[in-house]
């Protein structure tokens, strides 16, 4: 540790601090999560590299902010800054359904109790310390702010909202994965470096009064225009997402009442040795010691987790991986990787099974363009929709490679892949896309699937597929070919659970009607279904707030009676013949 410094537990209570020694906090952090030292939560991720440089850190996990607000009080001001975030989801995410009724437990809380976050719980945190410690700056982040920087569709208020800063009154708003953007912001902070200056650091967003646009800066229509105009906001998100996917974006601005929220672009995608450096830290993995006793349901699922990469180049038009990863993939050494399977056997309870080994699409691990060259000119959004890229190397060696190593390491028995595959980086609808294809295949389902596949058509209907950003369906026919001669050959008993979506943008009742009678998926139980829930800053949630297309600006039929939703999803439950 820089300065000679120890990897503390962070403190969440005046008791933790004094037993430290501290008489100054650097930054405290505010989170709608219970606190867990994992790197599969983004306030450990922050909190432990910035601990890395030198910086004391303190955690309020899950604030009451009902009551005489004394989590907001009990450790005082820090010393640079407040940071918020509403945890690993957004807010409203996980509080509603797609039909919106509230649901009735928490994954992120001890013991799954439902209500110990607010709704809008960026918002809140960041009202409230603003009220309480006014010349304190707060800076925001994670999925909630990230995907709420510029103006978006709330389905659950069924209305445009302004960007998230203007809501919140936030100071700053990093956006994406933050660990190198919120270093700078703190080192900036700490030397009092001009306003300026610090207007400049990537990956954040701000809101200023007046104006005085960069020259250079994409300018998009207001929030006012789009709250009138639908075509307005369709437009804008087009231009928005076009430049999420490109290598070297431009400055955004977009107004917003008297002043204009400013977008810089993000810091370029981490090289290895900088992937491998937001790993090596000492993350302990377990919950914070405050919890002892209790359970906390998302923590179990990914205890035994090991992240591989990250960044998603599938764009799938519902998705918000790659608005808030990015869509070039940022991979970590072997090495690195190993390293960190070298020490789960050390952890409590593990008996030899790592639960993942992957990431947003497990597949894409070590995947780039053959010309890089290329790929910085590139202003396509999927490199696989709707036809894989050219450039694209589909090469699957390095990762079963990988794969092998990992059952190499002493103490390890099964090392699964739970994370989500895309099966059009190593199928075409006339067999396999090179020698590795094969063999990736065998071994996934073989050696790295513990009874089922789990894998994402989302829909039958090309049509639908289409706004879905989604290969045809036949390629999941050529996959359930392929699937069944394996587990035949072998004799194992494993099954292939396919994802689908009802009611999004473009599917009609015919639609489901069609879905339902496929041939395909005869003997194949409707498990992993949902009815699209639209979330900010997707085509998807564009489409069906508009009705219009924002890739061509054409109509495009979208079903928003709650009935006639319940009615698609239906067709899910009924049985083939």
């Amino acid at each position: 540790m820089p300065g000679g410094q120890e990897a503390y537990m962070f403190p969440t209570s005046v008791k933790e601090v004094e037993a430290l020694g501290w008489d100054y906090i650097d930054i405290i952090f505010f989170t709608g999560d219970a606190f867990v030292d994992h790197p599969s939560f983004g306030t450990a991720c922050i909190s432990r590299y910035l601990q890395k440089f030198g910086y004391r850190i303190a955690v309020v996990p899950q604030p009451n902010w009902r009551d005489d607000l004394r989590d907001f009080r009990k450790l005082g001001a820090p010393r640079l800054y407040f940071a918020v975030n509403s945890g690993a989801m957004d807010s409203m995410v996980n509080h509603y359904t797609a039909a919106k009724r509230l649901r009735h437990d928490d994954a992120y809380t001890p013991d799954g109790r439902f209500g110990q976050r607010p709704d809008y719980a960026v918002t809140v945190y960041t009202k409230i310390l603003k009220r309480l410690y006014p010349d304190v700056p707060v800076v925001i982040g994670g999925v909630e702010a990230s995907l709420r920087r510029l103006t978006h569709y709330d389905y659950w208020r069924d209305r445009l909202f302004p960007s998230i800063l203007v809501d919140s009154g936030a100071d700053w708003l990093c956006y994406g994965m933050g660990e190198l953007p919120m270093l700078e912001i703190t080192r900036a902070i700490e030397s009092r470096r001009s306003l300026h200056e610090m207007r400049k650091i990537p990956q954040f967003a701000f809101y200023m009064s007046g104006a005085s646009y960069p020259a250079d800066a994409l300018l998009l229509h207001s929030y006012e225009h789009c709250l009138s105009d639908g075509r307005a906001f369709a437009e804008n998100f087009n231009l928005i997402e076009t430049h999420a996917n490109m290598l070297h974006p431009s400055v955004i601005v977009e107004p917003s009442g008297q002043g204009y929220v400013q977008v810089n672009p993000p810091y370029p995608p981490a090289d290895t040795q900088t992937m491998d450096s937001f790993w090596d830290l000492p993350f302990t993995k377990l919950p914070h010691p405050r919890y002892r006793g209790k359970r906390i349901p998302a923590y179990d699922m990914i205890k035994y987790s090991v992240t591989t990469h990250r960044g998603c180049f599938g764009g799938c038009n519902f998705c918000t991986i790659a608005a808030h990863q990015g869509k070039f993939i940022q991979s970590r050494s072997e090495e690195n990787i190993l390293w960190e399977v070298r020490a789960l056997p050390s952890l409590p309870g593990f008996a030899g099974n790592i639960s993942d080994l992957g990431a947003p699409t497990a597949n894409m691990y070590g995947m780039h363009g053959r010309n890089l060259e290329l790929c910085e000119k590139c202003r396509r959004k999927s490199c696989l929709f709707p036809l894989p890229c050219r450039n694209l190397d589909r090469s699957h060696a390095r990762l079963l490679k990988l794969y092998d190593d990992v059952l190499k390491v002493k103490g390890i028995k099964h090392a699964y892949v739970g994370s989500g595959i895309r099966y059009d980086l190593f199928l075409t609808e006339d067999g396999f896309v090179d020698g590795t294809s094969c063999p990736y295949l065998e071994e996934l389902v073989l050696r790295h699937c513990s009874g089922r596949l789990k894998v994402a058509p989302e829909h039958t209907e090309d049509k639908v597929l289409y706004y879905m950003g989604k290969p045809s369906f036949r390629l999941f026919e050529r996959l359930r070919t392929e699937f069944d001669r394996i587990v035949r050959k072998a004799g194992v008993r494993t099954e292939l659970v396919p994802y689908f979506i009802s009611s999004h943008p473009g599917c009609t009742m015919k639609d489901m009607e069609h879905l339902a009678s496929n041939p395909a998926l005869k003997g194949i139980w409707m498990e992993q279904v949902q009815d699209f829930t639209p979330t900010p800053m997707t085509v998807s949630s564009v489409m069906f707030y508009t009705g219009i297309d924002p890739r061509t600006m054409k109509p495009v039929f979208t079903e928003r009676d709650p009935e006639k939703k319940r009615r698609q999803k239906s067709f899910f439950f009924r049985k083939k013949r």
